[in-house]
């Protein structure tokens, strides 16, 4: 797992993740953006950090095995379009939303899970998410 890494957010979009990619093929990469600090006020709700599908691409491209965010979606929901959800899932990579905590997490070494109910059908449902340090 990796976390901790550099940004550039443009207007909401994080734009670029400054990390080598060598460090992301196999590992889940979550993105520490702070948002979660709104966590339980109306705030969470709005102008919260998504992924631009520029580092969508990347994290694929470089062998992301899942995409977390602390933040309330991986897209942005101005429109009701989901590029990050429909790329990285088209490419079989779990997305997880709403996490909170990373910045108590190492930025490597940590072993990262996300452990859903067992459903049948659903679009989104939630899990345990925790880290072993």
């Amino acid at each position: 797992m990796i976390t901790g890494f550099d940004m550039r957010v443009d207007g909401g979009t994080i734009s670029r993740l400054d990390v080598d990619d060598g460090l992301i093929a196999g590992r889940a990469v979550l993105v520490r953006t702070g948002h979660a600090a709104h966590w339980g006020s109306d705030r969470y709700f709005r102008d919260h950090p998504h992924l631009g599908i520029d580092v969508v691409s990347r994290l694929i491209d470089a062998g992301a095995s899942l995409v977390g965010i602390d933040s309330l979606n991986i897209d942005g929901i101005a429109t009701r379009e989901r590029p990050a959800h429909s790329v990285l899932l088209g490419h079989e990579i779990p997305v997880v939303e709403h996490l909170r905590g990373l910045d108590s997490l190492p930025d490597r070494g940590s072993r990262f899970f996300a452990v859903p109910v067992k459903v049948k059908g659903f679009g989104t449902f939630p899990v345990r998410a925790f880290a072993l340090v």
